[in-house]
């Protein structure tokens, strides 16, 4: 079994910046609001999470085993 990353990347819609967050081990984070430009982003339809849409790891129960927040 792979080690679950608790960190994911996301990059800021309009100012292009990466910003490092600690994802929620036991919830879903549907929206999220860059810390640089104020943007927010709201998860993909499909998606269960930001992470899961924009993130360069997908939220902790996605790496569990697959299934979803």
């Amino acid at each position: 079994m792979n080690e679950v990353s608790p960190t994911s990347k996301i990059t800021g819609p309009n100012c292009a910046k990466e910003t490092k967050e600690i994802m929620p081990e036991d919830s879903c984070q549907y929206f999220w609001e860059c810390p640089h430009c104020g943007e927010g982003l709201k998860a993909k339809q499909g998606d269960c999470c930001v992470f899961c849409s924009y993130g360069n790891n997908p939220c902790p129960p996605v790496q569990n085993n697959g299934g979803c927040c």
